[in-house]
């Protein structure tokens, strides 16, 4: 297809008023030439959001938990096929609203460096190979790979950005080369050069001195040039005015305009390019720049088939939106996410059990199912409502509130800690609880702008710390009083601190279920009962507290994630437990053309089914400049039988052995390297929590 040359033909027809206006994110139509009014913004996160009914998977954090390459591409896949069925069906309507278009904003692949940071829960978590395999594959299932695109990825937000969210409109991100191209920037590379991915939209921050969505550094000289991109760059939302209003990099409207036109920003989400025209006409920027953003901004348009009534993609219905197959694999996501932490042998619950206390804000809750940046599901499931479902047909459930997610009470008239009384009693007559706590969208989120939703109090944005809200402490401690049996079920979009929960012996277990999409309470009550060998492993590390931490407006690595860190967490990156043990042997690595082959056999020593991750890491044994611990550099999801072996093979490519200087160069700096295969990562706290250890191999290159 040649788009370009058609993109071009196009831009030639048009006047420069009509160029400026294929620069806005509401782009008017031209009857004349045939386009329609197009809005750009649209996301889609974890399902087609904000533009009514669609399936709703987990969060975006609850998936990169599933460490499963081919289920991301399937849900890509699917977010797409819903997003052109519901465009297909508003054009025909003449509909072209916000969010009703192609150009899908998602996926979010800042790195989650800091727990405190409130849109961590939108990432792959901390990893920046972990976050690439699933970036990759998820933009490759959204885009898909016919001549046309099915829609348009966007990898956000380029490239430095993760907190605090209350400065992000004049935070300047000071970061060191090392670790601009060791961690911030690896993603984002996979995402343009193996993925394709048709968008990229810039940070509201500066990146050592350059605002994000105006600066040369990154646009022009990494992402274009030395990376080849060649689809569109957006900024993020009423970004462009910051460059006057806050980051004080320009002094008008229309030098801001100019200064993000000439740094290679195509689209505007907000009004700043509205002063296009007039930055023109004072000289700031050339036709010819206006006239080479509309060229690319139109080759978009025409990739996705907007101009041409013979894309493949015009026939899917808004029959699929929703459809009971897709609304199954977003249950099947959320079961492969969720994460044991702790089993003394309690779980999985028997089915027998008489009687059941469901306790606490999360359990009958819609809030933490959905997460932010979603759509209408066409239903919910609670955890109180998948364990009716899941549960034996005489087991008696005693629910209770137990308390307010974050208040002190839930009736406004009634004292502090006004359901406390109830769980307890609850919790006492049946013996056992599921105790579902944690936070939802109004309390870790984005900073409050006319995009998103907020409460009350204003901004919802970053955690002060990484405990649970007093309320549910409380109520977790007059619970632990009680000697009943608890199960800790923890929804959160991040790490808190569970250390003593988990130190406890009455709490039983404990399971991390993240905010798991709009039915994924019975995905987790199918876990909790064993219907579902529990598989999910940790994309970020748990802390035991904030206090050994940099500053959160500290960008430096050190003493961060599982790469750097030099104190001991309670839950390991790569951490999960199962209902099943596996066993590892006969690790073999072999190099050859360039790349080298792992092997390993795994083994299901248990007797029930189940799913393994398997994970490989490498440590550089020489290098001066290597990361201090080891770093990810394979996973393999396996299913076994009980009692069954297979033979699982990852091939590591020179990138992996690679290390990155103090300038940002990369390269390869040492012949000798230690390479781990197991069911986490080589860490004494993981060894201990699992009672293995990792195979290791010693190669020389």
């Amino acid at each position: 297809m040649e788009f370009e040359k058609k993109a071009r033909e196009l831009a030639e027809r048009m006047s420069v008023e009509e160029k400026a206006w294929m620069l806005r994110f509401d782009s008017p139509p031209i009857e004349r030439l045939g386009i329609p009014r197009y809005h750009w913004w649209n996301e889609g996160l974890h399902g087609v959001a904000r533009a009514g009914t669609a399936t709703m998977f987990p969060q975006a954090i609850a998936m990169a938990a599933m460490f499963d390459e081919a289920e991301m591409k399937k849900i890509g896949d699917v977010i797409s096929t819903e997003a052109r069925g519901k465009y297909n069906a508003c054009c025909a309507e003449n509909d072209r609203d916000i969010y009703k278009g192609l150009t899908l904003w998602s996926p979010n692949i800042n790195i989650f460096r800091d727990p405190r940071w409130g849109r961590g829960h939108e990432t792959y978590g901390e990893d920046p190979y972990l976050t690439a395999r699933l970036a990759v594959n998820f933009i490759r299932g959204i885009q898909g790979d016919g001549p046309y695109l099915k829609a348009a990825a966007c990898a956000k937000h380029f490239c430095c950005y993760s907190g605090p969210e209350e400065l992000r409109h004049e935070f300047d991100a000071e970061v060191s080369p090392k670790d601009l191209w060791e961690t911030y920037l690896p993603a984002f590379e996979a995402c343009v050069k193996e993925a394709g991915v048709e968008g990229v939209m810039g940070a509201y921050n500066r990146v050592n001195g350059e605002p994000c969505c105006g600066s040369k550094t990154l646009i022009q000289k990494i992402l274009r040039e030395k990376w080849g991109f060649d689809g569109y760059f957006t900024s993020d939302c009423w970004a462009l005015k910051d460059f006057h209003e806050n980051h004080g990099v320009t002094s008008t409207a229309e030098e801001s305009a100019a200064l993000a036109l000439k740094a290679g920003c195509d689209i505007n989400c907000g009004n700043i390019y509205l002063r296009i025209l007039q930055a023109c006409q004072d000289g700031l920027v050339t036709e010819e720049e206006i006239t080479e953003a509309a060229v690319r901004v139109l080759r978009t348009r025409l990739r996705l088939g907007m101009l041409d009534e013979d894309c493949e993609y015009q026939s899917i219905s808004y029959e699929e939106v929703a459809s009971p197959e897709h609304r199954r694999e977003a249950v099947l996501a959320a079961e492969k996410s969720v994460v044991l932490l702790k089993n003394d042998g309690i779980l999985p619950l028997s089915p027998d059990l008489e009687k059941l206390a469901v306790i606490g804000p999360n359990a009958d809750s819609r809030w933490p199912l959905i997460a932010n940046y979603h759509g209408t599901a066409p239903g919910y499931i609670t955890v109180l409502d998948g364990i009716r479902r899941t549960a034996g047909e005489e087991m008696r459930i005693y629910y209770s509130e137990g308390c307010h997610t974050v208040k002190d009470r839930v009736e406004k008239l009634a004292l502090p800690d006004d359901r406390i009384s109830e769980a307890v009693t609850a919790a006492r007559i049946a013996g056992t609880a599921v105790v579902c706590v944690g936070l939802d969208e109004r309390y870790e989120g984005e900073q409050q702008d006319i995009g998103n939703r907020f409460d009350e109090k204003g901004s919802t944005a970053d955690k002060s710390d990484i405990k649970l809200p007093a309320v549910q402490i409380r109520l977790l401690e007059r619970l632990i009083e009680t000697g009943a049996d608890l199960i800790v079920v923890n929804m959160t979009g991040s790490a808190v601190d569970l250390g003593w929960l988990h130190e406890t012996e009455t709490v039983r277990a404990i399971v991390q279920g993240w905010y798991p999409g709009a039915e994924g309470g019975l995905a987790i009550a199918r876990v909790l009962f064993g219907r579902v060998n529990p598989s999910g492993r940790l994309p970020i590390t748990f802390y035991r507290d904030v206090e050994d931490l940099p500053a959160f407006t500290d960008y430096s690595m050190q003493n961060r994630t599982y790469r750097y860190l030099r104190s001991e967490p309670v839950y390991p990156f790569g951490y999960g437990l199962s209902y099943t043990e596996y066993t590892y042997s006969d690790l073999q690595a072999a190099g050859a053309d360039g790349a080298w082959r792992v092997s390993v056999s795994v083994t299901n020593t248990g007797l029930r089914p189940g799913e393994e991750v398997v994970q490989v890491y490498l440590k550089d044994l020489e290098s001066p400049h290597a990361v201090p611990n080891w770093s990810l550099c394979g996973f393999r999801r396996v299913s076994l039988q009980p009692r069954e072996t297979k033979r699982v093979e990852i091939v590591l490519d020179e990138r992996a052995f690679e290390i990155v200087d103090d300038e940002g160069n990369r390269r390869i700096d040492s012949r000798t390297f230690l390479i781990y295969a197991g069911g986490s990562q080589p860490d004494e706290r993981s060894s201990v929590l699992t009672g293995k250890t990792p195979l290791c191999k010693k190669i020389v290159r």
